[in-house]
């Protein structure tokens, strides 16, 4: 999941062994305009919702990141809150991954551009369209992530 306070993106996939299998994703968007209250509940609902419809195992949200910027990073600090709550309400583990980190695992380079880890999802996944939202590709990209670190561990034991 990519937590946003105007848009939240999330991706589900399904690993199995050695192949990862792209679901589902999509956004979760309120106005600008909407209360910030307001855009919280409605992360947390469309969460729950998500949880909900498709039942995933795992929760991978992207770690915080440092802003220059104190009241965005505060914002997105509760955006996040607010997921990892619905994910933590439904009893659903909770893997956190820096933004290096997931285009290093989906591009082999932690400092790839939005397009390039966009085009590698296409690659990996079969996609025949892209996503058109940056934070709907950011989520598939965290789930990949988290799906190669999960293989990474069951191959390490």
């Amino acid at each position: 999941m990519d937590p946003g306070s105007n848009v939240t993106g999330f991706g589900i996939v399904r690993a199995n062994g050695d192949e990862v299998e792209y679901v589902f994703s999509g956004t979760i968007a309120s106005g600008r305009t909407t209360a910030r209250h307001d855009r919280l509940r409605e992360i947390f609902t469309g969460i729950e919702r998500v949880i909900r419809d498709y039942q995933p195992t795992h929760f991978a949200i992207e770690d915080v990141f440092y802003s220059k910027n104190p009241r965005s990073a505060l914002v997105l600090g509760e955006a996040r809150g607010a997921a990892i709550l619905a994910a933590a309400m439904a009893g659903i583990p909770v893997f956190e991954y820096s933004a290096r980190e997931v285009k290093q695992s989906v591009t082999g380079n932690g400092a790839a551009d939005k397009s390039q880890v966009s085009y590698m999802l296409g690659k990996m996944l079969g996609l025949r369209e892209l996503p058109e939202r940056a934070d709907e590709s950011d989520a598939i990209a965290i789930a990949m992530c988290h799906a190669f670190k999960r293989r990474e561990w069951s191959v390490a034991k």
